[in-house]
């Protein structure tokens, strides 16, 4: 019986892949409660936890991580942004080759892979790892095939489980090896079987994987605007309240003072108060400045552009709404680049961990695999793109239809399917009647036409006149590599172009017409 051999080259037992390795306990290592840090943080204690994880013990920051989605609008709204901005991607899969077995592979991964729907939650959990640095899906797969099954049965996945990232954590002498805490080592972690998790660590910065999390970058920035709500909220408790000043003599005693301690604490409840009549109590409208206010709203504001930068790249949607963006799509309120990023780093991981797998348990071992693509849409100008279709095709351009199909994201047409066409121009000649070409034809012969001649001779040399417009831009076609090029250098092509034989040819025939139409009044 053939052994399929793991990552490291070592045979993988098929019955152990089934086996769920990282169920949460109550009473073991990975517990599912824990602390919380978020409260009462402060610059001393926030060094301590980002040190702390840099050192290997990252569980308060993957805790803090957490609580600042909870605890922060804003920083859960952008994140959040970026997040389902990758969700909302197209996904296709593209065979190794055009093989008849790449083919049957890539309809296998499409089917029983990317078509489920639990494949949206995993790619939804392995976003997780944008704001922490890494995370870990564990894979259940179904291995109950039998060797005498039918091709059509494949061994597949039967679940998968997000792990909490606490429950992990990297090896104190790299840092880029992840372990899994088990009762077998609660310290160091033991290592993840192979095929068993799937693990994203996107490259948001080079270094240590849990110095590359979001939440590391904007920590700062929501502590600060932590702060800037809790004075702010104070500052509003008595923003626009008159302040109670009490005024006592020279002579006044230690038990005068006391008194007027209270009658001014009081004035704030009961509104009422009996003094010596040597002292007084003056009220000083507190709303006559608003500095502090505006001050409160800018720093708040700043604080979460800042956010917003960090996260998508921008810090004009801090506080933006689709109206404000001109409605602008939930892709486009990430940076492309970024976009472009994080989708091709999701599925780099779920190729490299979930499809050559699944691909290997099937088949066996391939020089290329299936791959997932997630579909960045193109911000080319499509309508100026078919505009410039519909002038350069019928003077002979060739375009590929996959590439056009490609620019729209069509996909290829099932054979047999109903296609859309341009309609059949309606005839009015019914179909025994003799062609209008060949009554026309008819005519000519009893009686030639001095039109009829008139035309044909123009068009005797249409082609020698058309070349100088066709062979340029057939040219540029052959020669450059992509659409985009092909624009850019028509401009310059069509500079050189000399009309003057084509303008004497079509005012030498108007010429003619215009004779023998004066010569019939």
């Amino acid at each position: 019986m053939a052994r399929i051999l793991g990552p490291d080259g070592r045979p993988i037992r098929i019955g152990d892949l089934s086996r769920e390795i990282a169920r949460v306990s109550q009473t073991g290592v990975r517990r599912r409660l824990t602390d919380a840090v978020a409260p009462g943080l402060t610059p001393e204690k926030l060094a301590g936890i980002l040190s702390a994880a840099v050192a290997g013990d990252a569980h308060a920051y993957l805790t803090l991580a957490e609580e600042m989605e909870e605890r922060s609008p804003q920083y859960a709204g952008v994140l959040g942004t970026r997040r389902r901005a990758v969700l909302g991607l197209q996904r296709t899969v593209e065979a190794a080759s055009d093989d008849a077995r790449a083919v049957e592979m890539r309809d296998a991964v499409e089917a029983h892979l990317v078509r489920q729907p639990a494949f949206g939650r995993l790619l939804a959990a392995l976003l997780d790892a944008l704001g922490k640095g890494y995370s870990a899906v564990e894979v259940r797969w179904d291995t109950d095939r039998a060797p005498w099954a039918p091709r059509d049965q494949f061994r597949t996945l039967r679940a998968y489980e997000w792990r909490d990232p606490r429950h992990f954590r990297y090896d104190r002498i790299t840092g880029r090896e992840l372990r899994l805490l088990d009762d077998a080592d609660p310290v160091e972690g033991i290592p993840l079987p192979p095929w068993r998790f799937v693990v994203h660590e996107p490259q948001l910065k080079l270094g240590l994987p849990i110095r590359a999390g979001l939440a590391r970058l904007v920590a700062v920035a929501y502590m600060c605007s932590h702060y800037t709500l809790e004075d702010w909220q104070a500052f509003a408790e008595v923003f626009g309240m008159p302040l109670r000043l009490g005024r006592y003599g020279p002579n006044a005693s230690a038990t005068d003072i006391g008194t007027l301690i209270d009658a001014v604490a009081g004035m704030g409840s009961d509104a009422a108060a009996v003094l010596p009549e040597s002292m007084r109590i003056e009220f000083v409208d507190g709303a006559s400045g608003t500095g502090a206010g505006d001050l409160f709203d800018k720093l708040s504001d700043r604080l979460d552009k800042l956010i917003s930068k960090a996260v998508l790249g921008r810090s004009d949607v801090a506080d933006a709404t689709a109206g404000k963006l001109g409605g602008e799509s939930l892709a486009s309120e990430v940076v492309r680049e970024i976009l472009e990023s994080d989708a091709e780093e999701l599925a780099n991981t779920v190729n490299e961990q979930l499809v050559e797998p699944f691909v290997r348990m099937n088949w066996g071992p391939q020089d290329a695999y299936p791959r997932i693509v997630l579909l960045v849409p193109d911000d080319e100008d499509l309508a100026g793109l078919t505009v410039m279709l519909e002038k350069l095709v019928p003077l002979g351009l060739e375009v590929e239809q996959s590439v056009i199909r490609d620019k729209w994201g069509l996909p290829d047409p099932e054979p047999g399917a109903k296609l859309l066409g341009a309609p059949a121009a309606p005839s009015a000649v019914p179909p025994t009647a003799e062609p209008p070409a060949a009554l026309n034809r008819a005519r000519n012969q009893a009686a030639p036409d001095e039109v009829d001649t008139l035309a044909e001779d123009a068009l005797a040399d249409w082609r020698p006149l058309a070349e100088p417009f066709v062979d340029p831009i057939q040219a540029l076609a052959a020669r450059v590599d992509t659409f985009e090029q092909f624009l850019a250098e028509l401009p310059a092509v069509l500079e050189t172009m000399d009309p003057r034989a084509l303008v004497e040819s079509l005012a030498t025939a108007a010429f003619k017409a215009r004779g023998l139409g004066l010569e019939g009044e």
